[in-house]
């Protein structure tokens, strides 16, 4: 049965005896489950929702029950930041799981520095983690960042013979990050990006950013967006009659961005995480086993085709955590002393090494708070008949 074999595998089948006798490991998590982002922030919900009853039917963390607290920010990064100081000082939490996005996963970074609270964020951006300096000792994150993925698209577009390149993003932090670490990539290998453009993700119009696309003639074009915001662009793009390729970052992988898109984002190619093509992925492929108990355990709950790659992102927060959680309190940390259990904790997860999961195998270090290679974590995938298909590998 997939189920146990992730419960054994994750080391969760422990005696439920001392578990009912000392309270609940208190974790904090803030997700965007409404707003622009709902489309990433929903399944990271619903999976770490469905994770605690897993986890605590099986007998908990070394003895003792989980309980995630759950507080969703509304894509907001004023009420992330919010969320994360309740959550720190109302609820004592030993860590915090979190935000969505990479604007609000920013805004907590300081927050939870200050407090000296290990975060595992869920945004994108490396900017989250890097440098590993200050407050970003505390933080860690589990999606691949964009110059992974930045590195991923341009190896695809070199192989197509891509010339010249437009780029439409987010006016925020996203968008900018995903244009700085594409450009700088592309420009390494001879690409020359002939349009930069930007949109809000709650606009409701680009057809102006698109005819200044279009009339640069460019041979491809990179939406730099996540969600279902990110349609837009490409819709506007097929409407005003562009024929070239389109071009999506990892942040739209997901249901949602299938089923608003429909036909215009047939043909679509992305970077994204190899758990979005499991079923696809070559025998041996170091996260195919895991990434396929993920979505057994998903869809058991949530249906079949339910899964997505963010809500995956959160079950790696939890492995890397449960795994944390474990080495601290065998070796002795004591979640009563929360100040020296959350610095044991920060120090376990920094000491992370091999650790295989939905997304990439994750070796942390003093130096890099993400742990992932392009060759594990990512791959290369085309919409077609509205699903995703399988295009390329980077282990070779």
């Amino acid at each position: 049965m997939r189920v146990g074999k992730w419960l054994l595998a994750s080391g969760l089948l422990l005696a439920a005896s001392g578990a009912a006798q000392e309270a609940p490991l208190p974790i904090g998590v803030v997700v965007s489950a409404t707003g622009p982002a709902a489309s990433l922030g929903i399944p990271e919900r619903n999976t770490l929702t469905l994770l605690e009853g897993v986890i605590n039917e099986a007998g908990g963390v070394a003895g003792r029950e989980v309980r995630f607290i759950i507080l969703d920010d509304a894509s907001d990064t004023t009420q992330a930041v919010r969320n994360t100081r309740s959550l720190i000082e109302e609820q004592n939490v030993l860590a915090i799981i979190g935000t969505t996005t990479t604007p609000a996963s920013l805004g907590m970074v300081d927050v939870v520095g200050e407090a000296q609270v290990p975060m595992i964020s869920l945004g994108a951006s490396k900017t989250i983690v890097e440098p590993v300096e200050g407050p970003r000792e505390w933080v860690f994150k589990t999606p691949q960042t964009d110059e992974i993925m930045a590195e991923a698209i341009v190896r695809d577009m070199v192989a197509r013979e891509v010339g010249t390149v437009g780029f439409i993003g987010f006016n925020d932090a996203y968008g900018e990050g995903w244009f700085n670490d594409f450009s700088a990539v592309a420009e390494a290998n001879g690409l020359e990006i002939v349009a930069s453009e930007r949109y809000a993700r709650e606009d409701t119009s680009v057809t102006g950013q698109v005819l200044r696309i279009i009339s640069a003639q460019p041979d491809a074009v990179l939406v730099g967006a996540s969600g279902t915001p990110a349609v837009l662009p490409q819709r506007t793009l097929l409407e005003r009659g562009y024929g070239g390729l389109i071009y999506q970052t990892h942040g739209v992988a997901n249901p949602d961005f299938l089923s608003l898109g429909g036909d215009d984002v047939e043909g679509t190619l992305l970077p994204a995480g190899p758990i979005l093509v499991a079923e696809q992925l070559p025998e041996g492929f170091p996260s195919r086993e895991v990434a396929l108990e993920y979505i057994a355990l998903y869809e058991a709950e949530y249906g079949e085709g339910s899964y997505s790659t963010f809500g995956a992102h959160a079950y790696d927060a939890w492995l890397l955590l449960e795994g944390a959680l474990t080495r601290a309190l065998e070796g002795g940390a004591d979640p009563a002393d929360l100040e020296g259990f959350r610095r044991a904790l920060r120090d376990e997860l920094e000491a992370t090494s091999g650790l295989v999961a939905t997304h990439g195998v994750f070796t942390m270090s003093p130096e890099d708070h993400l742990g992932l290679t392009l060759e594990t974590s990512a791959v290369m995938v085309r919409i077609e008949n509205g699903t995703w298909q399988l295009v390329s590998t980077f282990d070779e």
